[in-house]
């Protein structure tokens, strides 16, 4: 649809911006995997670092806090509910005592076992309603989309600062 010069000094309607739609979107998908997390008294950024620290055998702390998409104050509050619960455990790297090194335990990673039946029965749920080529696509875009970021040396609020 072609803008005019009028659309372009209006805001678009809630219904049709991309960070409200993404935000829906992730609800969407959240509110279908709650319950399981909640059954195991497990929080959305606890698993977000729990699945982290599955795929790698160690990493720091600031890698988990960007793959995980967790801030580094929350993720200092969530190491601390890990640890205690024996779910990960943290150490120093030897030449910077600074850093933090973190993996997920034989209990964490236990854990993951424990719910990804019910984990796996959920992304079926979603792949039959959604269609399997349509995440794969979404998926693809979302990629692209992270590039932004990447690519761009300033941040894009920092762009729009500037006009």
């Amino acid at each position: 649809m072609a803008s005019t010069p009028t659309d372009e000094n209006q805001l678009r309607k809630t219904s049709r911006s991309l960070p409200m739609a993404l935000l829906r979107g992730r609800e969407i998908l959240m509110s279908r995997f709650r319950p399981m997390l909640a059954l195991y008294d497990v929080s959305e950024q606890q698993w977000r670092v729990l699945r982290v620290l599955n795929e790698v055998r160690f990493l720091d702390a600031s890698e988990v806090a960007k793959r995980a998409t967790i801030l580094a104050p929350s993720l200092t509050r969530i190491i601390k509910t890990l640890e205690s619960r024996k779910l990960i455990q943290s150490g120093k790297f030897d030449k910077d005592g600074r850093r933090v090194l973190l993996s997920i335990t034989p209990a964490g990673a236990e854990l993951i076992q424990t719910i990804l039946p019910q984990s796996l029965t959920i992304y079926k749920e979603i792949d039959a309603r959604f269609g399997s080529e349509k995440i794969e696509q979404l998926l693809n875009l979302l990629e692209e989309l992270e590039k932004i970021s990447e690519d761009e040396p300033a941040s894009l609020a920092d762009s729009a600062a500037e006009k």
